[in-house]
């Protein structure tokens, strides 16, 4: 049995008091995973941003707000864990400045200063050890497998789950995973529960034990 952590769901980046950037992730792929993932009997953290579905009860959550927080829950969990799978969406920008008090309108163009957050998966692929593994997954509009290979190998992770926009907010998923080497070792379409349970055996299968085996 493996313990996994498991990011889901979207950050908020604040403006100021009551406005934030963020995306429509809903959390549903984080909890497809930690269902298939305890079906198999193993143990689940999720770092998970603001979301209104429903986790697994037998998964541990641990709710996160901002990409910093996601990123130090996830750091503090994945040294305790065996693997980490990051299925959220945490935002890539947030502002140079917060406003300490709401933004008001001025009939004027409003020029928003960003800068970029730290990136999640890839400070996991540089943290993991020889007997831990690192699965990220990557949203693209274009070239969908090229930039996957690239974040794959840019975030050092051992696996990766190539997706795209119709995914966000949405029941279906229609993913390609690909190993180290870059090579499409699954193609799976379907309710994001079937593919959940798909990713899992493969993931199971092709690192979890790999993994074991060495401890």
């Amino acid at each position: 049995m493996a313990k996994i952590l498991i990011t889901s769901g979207p950050t908020r980046q604040y403006l100021d008091p009551v406005r934030y950037l963020s995306n429509a992730s809903s959390g549903r792929m984080g909890a497809a995973l930690a269902e298939a993932a305890l079906r198999l009997g193993h143990e689940v953290v999720i770092v998970s941003g603001p979301v209104s579905i429903q986790y697994p009860s037998a998964a541990k959550v641990v709710p996160v707000i901002t990409t910093d927080e996601m990123l130090l829950a996830s750091r503090t969990w994945f040294a305790r864990c065996d693997g980490a799978i990051g299925a959220a969406a945490p935002c890539d920008y947030m502002p140079r400045f917060v406003e300490t008090q709401k933004i008001a309108k001025t009939g004027e163009p409003l020029t928003l200063q960003l800068v970029e957050t730290p990136d999640v998966v890839a400070t996991l692929g540089q943290m993991k050890t020889d007997r831990q593994w690192v699965v990220g997954f990557a949203l693209e509009t274009e070239d969908r497998r090229f930039r996957a290979i690239v974040k794959l190998e840019k975030k050092l992770c051992d696996m990766i789950v190539s997706n795209g926009p119709t995914a966000i907010d949405s029941d279906e998923n229609d993913v390609e995973l690909l190993d180290a080497s870059g090579v499409a070792v699954a193609h799976v379409k379907g309710t994001k529960q079937q593919v959940a349970d798909v990713l899992l055996a493969e993931i199971d299968d092709r690192l979890i034990r790999k993994t074991a085996s060495i401890r």
